[in-house]
């Protein structure tokens, strides 16, 4: 099998990572986003970081899974690797309970980690998660955060690290587990703004995020996020991703993006929301707006969609939304 070549600690996962006593901390998080042909695939990394016997993390999904599997061991290094290839001297090598209001999807186990996918509403799925273990904190912050999000989807994604199979697989503090979400969806997005949850408002947000399409994409965002690279994918690392475990299906060819996100936490009130091809990004999963304009709303302003991917019709519809003070937006094709 091929080794990677990785430096830094690992990272955590692009989710609502807590513990009661906050003895977990939230640290920069990690992200793969490969969208092709209506199918996403979304891996980021489970951490075991602290001193407790349980905590829980929550991502909110855009869609139903298909299937929710242990990620290739090394690719998110990897993924590093191509965009910020480090100094050789510095590289180093390395190888449940039941709620009438709340649908349980799928339940399964990741080597010590307790993954559940659940459909409902924000307010019953924090219920659920905390009468099952999962140790979310309960109060106004959280149940306001996971209601934004189930207003777009039911769909989320809990997980905790089971203590005793942690210690069992001599795992240690920063030790983590990268799990890999399948699923349909038209018009991928990363959940962004849940990150705040885990932070005060005064704390700096730290983020990586990939994303690999078909072709060039497009995104919608707030201040805070940048696009560092954006190119053809290379041969070589399309071909190191698909060697690596359970990651069979990265395509020949596609183009990859890098965005990073460093911001303060009172300020990521934003998603990111990615158009590729013939559909722009959205302002929904960007989090700025309730409903799509229709063609009509468009039209009353001035605009008309000749094409979904126009970028005109998404640039002035964020100047609106700054006028009626919505907050920055950024929107990049490139």
């Amino acid at each position: 099998m091929l080794m990677a070549l990785i430096i830094g600690p690992v990272a955590q996962a692009c989710g609502f990572l807590v513990a009661e006593n906050g003895a977990v901390r939230l640290g920069k998080t990690t992200t793969f986003v490969a969208w092709e042909d209506g199918v996403e695939h979304y891996i980021t990394n489970f951490t075991f970081e602290g001193d407790v016997e349980s905590f829980g993390s929550i991502i909110p999904l855009p869609a139903e899974p298909t299937s929710v599997t242990k990620a290739g061991a090394w690719t998110l290094q990897r993924l590093g690797r191509e965009v910020n290839p480090p100094p050789p001297a510095e590289f180093f090598l390395a190888a449940v309970g039941d709620s009438s209001e709340v649908e349980v999807i799928l339940e399964t186990k990741i080597d010590s980690l307790d993954v559940v996918v659940l459909k409902g509403g924000g307010a019953d799925v924090l219920d659920w998660v905390n009468s099952n273990g999962f140790d979310l904190p309960p109060g106004p912050s959280t149940e306001h955060l996971l209601e934004y999000y189930s207003s777009r989807s039911p769909y989320f994604l809990a997980a905790r690290f089971d203590f005793e199979a942690a210690a069992e697989d001599e795992f240690v503090s920063g030790d983590g587990i990268p799990v890999q979400i399948e699923m349909p969806t038209e018009r991928p997005w990363v959940p962004l703004h849940i990150l705040h949850g885990a932070s005060p408002d005064s704390a700096i947000i730290n983020a990586d995020i990939y994303v690999l399409t078909p072709v060039q994409p497009s995104f919608l965002h707030g201040t805070g996020l940048t696009l560092e690279h954006s190119d053809v994918a290379s041969p070589q690392l399309l071909a190191d991703l698909r060697s690596d475990e359970n990651m069979e299906w990265v395509p020949d060819s596609g183009w990859l993006s890098y965005l990073v996100l460093a911001t303060d936490a009172d300020n990521l009130v934003y998603d990111l929301s990615i158009g590729v091809g013939d559909t722009a990004p959205s302002l929904v999963d960007a989090g700025f707006a309730r409903f799509e304009p229709s063609d009509g709303q468009l039209e009353a302003l001035g605009l008309q969609r000749t094409n979904s991917n126009v970028p005109d019709v998404v640039a002035a519809m964020a100047l609106l939304l700054l006028a009626a003070g919505a907050g920055a937006v950024a929107w990049r094709l490139r």
